[in-house]
């Protein structure tokens, strides 16, 4: 799976965002401008010591991105979409775009990627959620319809076995 986070602003959500991605064994993809300084503590202290295990590629812009990654299946994470999260069949391969925290995917993107737009459900007068949190979200939900392709799927006790239960 691909995260794709267009002109990204608060450190600490793509730290916990690149943690995420290296849990999943996902691409971070970053495209700029970026609002911060990738070696910032706020990185770090939310990455912890996974932000070095971390498949990242850094864009110069939009137009960079989709040059690098032509035919790109690409969904448009947005709370303005008119298909729901779960009604899309995620390829194993695909990209899942999510913009900046203070303004989303610029609706001049999202006309062009209706069909591959997708929002999370909310009630009320609620913006959005935190977007490490919809990363998550959606990110689970890919993963999920690809039968967590090769993700341990079994938990480990730290100081006991499952055997030891009753």
């Amino acid at each position: 799976m691909n995260i794709v986070l267009l002109e990204p602003e608060i450190p600490a959500n793509t730290g916990n965002i690149g943690r995420t991605c290296v849990a999943t064994g996902s691409r971070l993809h970053l495209i700029k401008p970026l609002g911060f300084n990738l070696d910032e503590k706020e990185i770090k202290r939310a990455g912890l010591d996974y932000w070095k295990d971390l498949d990242v590629t850094i864009y110069e812009n939009y137009d960079d991105f989709l040059a690098k990654n032509p035919g790109a299946k690409i969904y448009m994470a947005t709370t303005k979409a008119v298909n729901v999260y779960t009604e899309a069949n995620f390829e194993p391969d695909c990209y899942i775009m999510f913009g900046k925290e203070s303004a989303g995917i610029p609706e001049e993107i999202l006309l062009n990627n209706k069909e591959n737009s997708i929002r999370i459900p909310m009630i009320g007068e609620i913006r959005s959620l935190n977007l490490s949190n919809s990363v998550a979200i959606v990110l689970y939900e890919a993963l999920r319809q690809n039968n967590f392709e090769g993700m341990n799927r079994i938990g480990h006790l730290h100081r006991h076995t499952w055997e030891e239960s009753i």
